[in-house]
């Protein structure tokens, strides 16, 4: 591993073409910028003087949420400021992310303290092909959509070990891992998401918005992209594993791995001690799986949504348990490993295991404390929505051909999510008013959801205004040191702009085939009468 590592810190610099000379440009441009919490420090400080020079401005855009004229909420008026420091806790403790990321990091910090994670990735290592890593690996992040944003914090990190210890560029893993995870938001692989009753309930209401009367008691299928979004699928991976194997791993052999070289993953061969410890933690992991899946079965499982007694649901109790079934799920199989490896000897080491795995989380939480406060004061501001419905009334009035129009959602909604993070928020916002929009012109509400997904996804990955961007650094500098945000931004912008392109025309091929885009879905509208 020694020589692993002093061969990777001493490989050739990538050689320098146009692309990687504009990407190196970025990468420094961004790094130039101050650290990532005191970033999201000072974004928050440009908002309330935004707010404060905008609110006394009168827009004439319809707030599709309250049904009233957009204002701009002036955020440095004494009630807002007092408002703001009032909440601040709560808005610190109730950011989604960070209660994510701690609770199954609890698990996995058992798990890697005892070694059962390390040693399961070298068996795994062991038996799959080294070209095989990539695809595998973006097509793990995209089946990751099923346990809603677990993801994150289990697919990303674990990309990386596995590139190096397989003797590839960590950082490579984690763009793979991200862009399967993030990027291919809207790809599903065979099952259906979380986000597929969220959108389809949203475009539902939008559509009820037409003219058309009929539109009234339209009905929009859950699975209404089905089609399009598993198809998707094959085109995430291969763009995946082309850019990640030829553009981006390449480019980073002049990244030199900087960090200590007795917390990385070692590629050693699996001892009998290691072996026994693997055996009974997949027997536990197993089990407990067994346990899981006999008490979902019944119809009146308690698992089940309440009323139409789906698991899949985003109102099931299961899917609503994702983060803490990761905790238990690696807990177990981790102290099982541990007390048969002879690597855990009581309880206090499992407690130890716990707390290691906290101590790396602290400048995640700083970063996590700045992040929440900026995202908060910018919705409660009200310009993220502003700029949504401006760039749909302007997109509106242009009056594209078809083809153009529905590329022109792709890119308005991927220009948004630089401003919006979230995809429901979004859709709230844009959807309200391209839905009818639309339908006017005879296009159906299932074709408009899938233009406004491919966007959502494809810039997904370059917005530091994702809540888990942050994270992904964390990841990063576990690395690589002196990764900032620009390091992350030039990682990712080719997958971006290539999902952009590729995806949009991929849409435009279903149309141009007629290839159905999911059940219950159409490409057409009635025109309103």
């Amino acid at each position: 591993m020694a020589e692993q590592t002093q061969t990777q810190k001493q490989a050739p610099a990538a050689k320098a073409g146009g692309l990687n000379r504009i990407l190196n440009v970025i990468e420094v441009v961004g790094n130039k910028l101050p650290d990532p919490a005191i970033l999201f420090a000072l974004l928050l400080g440009v908002v309330w003087l935004t707010s404060w020079a905008m609110s006394g401005m009168v827009f004439t855009e319809v707030d599709p949420r309250s049904g009233q004229a957009i204002q701009v909420k002036n955020l440095l008026a004494p009630a807002a400021l007092t408002d703001f420091t009032s909440r601040m806790v709560n808005t610190f403790v109730t950011f989604p992310p960070l209660g994510v990321v701690l609770v199954a990091m609890l698990g996995l910090g058992v798990a890697e303290y005892t070694g059962f994670i390390n040693a399961g990735l070298r068996k795994i290592l062991s038996v799959t092909p080294r070209l095989m890593l990539t695809p595998v690996l973006v097509a793990v992040g995209v089946l990751s959509h099923i346990a809603v944003d677990a993801g994150y914090v289990l697919v990303i990190p674990l990309g990386a070990v596995i590139f190096y210890a397989a003797g590839r560029h960590p950082l490579a893993g984690i763009a793979a891992a991200f862009f399967g995870v993030s990027g291919g938001f809207s790809a599903t692989f065979f099952l259906p998401s979380s986000l597929d009753p969220l959108l389809s309930g949203l475009t539902q209401v939008a559509a009820r918005l037409s003219s058309d009367p009929a539109a009234a008691s339209i009905v929009i299928n859950p699975l209404n992209n089905y089609y399009f979004t598993t198809a998707s699928l094959f085109l995430v991976v291969l763009v995946g594993w082309f850019l990640t194997d030829k553009l981006i791993e390449p480019r980073l052999k002049a990244t030199a791995i900087d960090a200590d070289p007795a917390g990385l993953p070692k590629m050693d061969d699996l001892q009998p001690n290691e072996h026994r410890g693997l055996r009974w933690a997949g027997i536990a992991m197993v089990a407990s799986l067994l346990l899981l899946v006999l008490s979902i079965a019944p119809e009146g499982s308690a698992w089940r949504a309440p009323g139409t007694g789906e698991i899949t649901h985003s109102t099931a109790p299961l899917m609503q348990s994702i983060v803490p079934l990761i905790f238990i799920f690696f807990l177990i199989p981790g102290v099982v490993y541990g007390y048969v490896a002879g690597t855990a000897k009581n309880h206090r080491d499992i407690v130890k295991g716990m707390s290691h795995a906290m101590s790396g989380m602290g400048y995640y939480i700083v970063m996590a404390f700045f992040c929440a406060l900026f995202i908060f004061s910018f919705g409660q501001s009200n310009l993220g929505a502003l700029i949504a419905i401006k760039g749909a009334l302007w997109l509106k009035e242009m009056a594209f051909p078809m083809g153009v129009t529905l590329a022109g959602i792709v890119f308005l909604t991927a220009t948004v999510n630089l401003f919006v993070g979230s995809a429901s928020a979004k859709w709230a916002l844009i959807g309200s008013v391209m839905v009818p929009m639309l339908m006017e012109l005879g296009v159906s509400p299932d074709f408009t959801q899938a233009a406004y997904r491919v966007g959502d996804s494809s810039t997904n990955i370059i917005t530091p205004l994702l809540p888990y961007f942050p994270l992904i650094i964390v990841f990063c500098r576990k690395y690589v040191q002196t990764t900032g945000i620009g390091t992350l931004i030039a990682l990712m912008l080719p997958y971006s702009i290539a999902m952009l392109v590729l995806w949009t025309s991929f849409l435009l091929g279903f149309w141009a085939l007629d290839i159905p885009l999911g059940i219950g879905s159409t490409y057409t509208y009635p025109a309103a009468s």
